[in-house]
């Protein structure tokens, strides 16, 4: 179902929202429907079910225009896109199906704790990765089928989240893909073509059962297409390398915030 919503004050704000969600999903990767979601149901005030649809059709055109100039770049990686996409096609279908089934206090005490925990996987895997480094510890490579049950195991669990929140799933995904110690550079671009695939899925997922509100989709993109344009082209002139287990803990404390909020909301 689709539909177009009147138009309220606070949208005026969401051309802003959405042009820093697409900088910084295409900066920092994941395309940033992880932050559409709130923003819907806790600024906007959408009802919880229309803000995932909501939200995953307003990510499509930052992931689409994200990956292209990261894929210019040379930023992705398309060899280990594979499992991350086809576990999270099945991951986007069995999510959307939940979403039938529990309310929409439910759906958003889900969503915080899920940004919690992934947060506190993400802050202690980098906390161990740092560790390792200052005590001079070589990494080793990851044989080829630990490299595809990782990337299986994350992907079902990024397309389950897409499906069920319409967040994009980005977290697990980048946890998956610094999990197989992937360098910072192709994780941001790699994570977007794996995020649009499964957004396009869980959009058809969704699309009997929920309901899109293309005003505010309009609203959103308007500003999120300039970012996704500007973020590849800035992630080019950075050199993240030696800032790259910092950013990582600026994701999770992002999601952590997030999260919270979500949950005494």
């Amino acid at each position: 179902m689709i539909f177009h919503s009147n138009i309220e004050t606070i949208y005026y704000l969401l051309p802003l929202v959405g042009f820093l969600v697409g900088l910084f999903g295409t900066l920092l990767g994941g395309g940033g429907g992880f932050f559409f979601l709130p923003v819907l149901i806790l600024i906007v005030g959408a009802p919880p079910q229309t803000a995932v649809i909501t939200a995953l059709v307003a990510t499509l055109p930052v992931c689409i225009i994200g990956s292209s100039g990261h894929y210019y770049k040379g930023n992705i990686d398309l060899k280990a896109t594979g499992p991350f996409v086809i576990t999270g096609i099945l991951g986007a279908f069995f999510g959307a199906s939940i979403t039938k089934f529990i309310t929409a206090e439910q759906l958003m005490v889900s969503f915080g704790i899920y940004s919690v925990v992934i947060a506190l996987n993400l802050a202690f895997s980098t906390w161990r990765k740092k560790r390792a480094e200052s005590n001079g510890i070589v990494k080793y490579n990851l044989s080829k089928p630990a490299k595809l049950a990782r990337s299986s195991i994350f992907g079902l669990f990024a397309g389950t989240i897409t499906g069920a929140f319409g967040t994009s799933g980005t977290a697990p995904i980048l946890a998956g893909m610094f999990a197989l110690r992937m360098p910072i550079k192709m994780v941001i671009g790699t994570s977007l073509i794996v995020v649009l695939t499964n957004t396009i899925f869980a959009v058809g997922a969704h699309f009997l059962i929920g309901a899109i509100d293309l005003t505010l989709v309009y609203f959103l993109t308007s500003g999120s297409l300039v970012g996704a344009i500007i973020g590849p082209y800035f992630l080019s002139k950075i050199k993240m390398e030696k800032s790259e287990n910092n950013l990582r803990y600026v994701y999770a404390i992002a999601m952590v915030a997030i999260g919270i909020i979500m949950i005494v909301a």
